[in-house]
């Protein structure tokens, strides 16, 4: 069964641009991702060492924020632009492999970094992937 981004996908009238399987990839991948930060944030402020992870949930809330905006962004295509969209694309790439090296360094104590950290790595192959395909 396709995703819901795929399924709206599908739907949109005009012509896209850009691959439509890796876009879905990459809105579902950034989709996750920024759930995956959110709920690591919150995880991390309930930990009896909050103070240690101070930078992992500032790391995890900018990255949060940075996927929903691209998300949100590249799901629009009326009136598209390709700079717009591979900056975006760009930032979050590097908002992924911070925050996935930040979770990472935590993953061994803390297993809501060790799934965040996984998250933020698809997220950031996703973006690399879309970018590969932009002209």
């Amino acid at each position: 069964m396709p995703s819901i981004t795929m399924a709206m996908l599908e739907t949109y009238p005009r012509s896209i641009n850009l691959d439509r399987a890796k876009l879905a990839a990459a809105i579902d991948a950034l989709n996750d991702c920024a759930q995956a930060c959110t709920a690591c944030a919150d995880a991390c402020l309930s930990e009896d060492m909050v103070t240690e992870l101070t930078k992992c949930i500032r790391t995890d809330l900018d990255c949060a924020d940075i996927c929903t905006t691209t998300a949100r962004v590249l799901s629009r295509h009326t009136g598209y632009d390709a700079n717009i969209s591979r900056s975006l694309l760009e930032a979050c790439a590097t908002a992924c492999k911070s925050c996935g090296d930040e979770c990472a360094a935590h993953a061994d104590k803390h297993e809501h970094c060790r799934v965040c950290a996984e998250a933020c790595r698809a997220c950031e192959r996703a973006c690399r992937d879309l970018l590969a395909t932009m002209s």
